[in-house]
């Protein structure tokens, strides 16, 4: 089903979805599939905890390691030393990630592209969080963002939680297993449903901003 065809199944859920999404327009939210699976692993374990331009920054670094090149072959990864992928300005614990993404790609436990569309969002889930640094958020984020999975709805997102409580008016977010049953409600956009909640935290930053300036 098309962006659309979600955004009008959330829309009629309720008034407070469907002023988010006549406030927000229509979902932008759309896979990029030209990565394979263990390369967006490694770009989401440089994402973590860090500001979109920093990580980016670190990926131009490691990416000038081989110029006139998209991205190296898990074996060029291995043969860097530690102190070379440091340099580049991981830490050590996303140093070891990014070599143990690697190692399980060419171990077979990381799929291809092919393969991995094969395979179910739960069994993804299942082996690729055994690789070191690679958690249930960053494989959710593969599954939505490079896999295109639609109904994918990362509940220990800060930004997610947040983005509920702004939509609901809450004092509070809700914890990751009360937003999992509540978003039950979501299936089988869930993906979507994700997108625009994290449109709400960002509407709900810009009022607080307001607020304060108003102040």
């Amino acid at each position: 089903m098309s962006q659309t065809d979600a955004s009008t199944f959330l829309a009629a859920l309720d008034p407070d979805w469907a002023w988010l999404i006549a406030t927000v327009g229509p979902s932008r939210l759309a896979a990029k599939p030209e990565k394979e699976p263990w390369q967006a692993l490694i770009r989401a374990i440089a994402h973590q905890q860090l500001h979109g331009k920093a990580a980016e920054t670190i990926l131009g670094r490691f990416f000038a390691l081989y110029p006139g090149r998209k991205f190296p072959s898990p074996e060029e990864v291995l043969m860097l030393d530690d102190a070379t992928l440091r340099g580049c300005g991981f830490s050590a614990a996303k140093t070891a990630a990014i070599r143990d993404v690697a190692l399980k790609r060419l171990e077979g436990v990381v799929p291809s592209q092919r393969q991995a569309q094969k395979l179910g969002d739960d069994e993804l889930i299942a082996r690729l969080v055994t690789i070191r640094g690679v958690g249930r958020w960053t494989v959710e984020m593969l599954l939505m963002f490079n896999l295109g999975r639609p109904d994918i709805l990362p509940v220990d997102d800060f930004g997610v939680r947040e983005g509920y409580r702004v939509l609901k008016k809450l004092p509070e977010q809700p914890k990751p297993k009360a937003l999992a049953a509540i978003g039950e409600a979501w299936s089988p956009h869930r993906s979507t449903a994700a997108w625009y909640l994290w449109r709400a935290s960002e509407l709900g930053k810009t009022t607080a901003a307001a607020g304060m300036t108003g102040a």
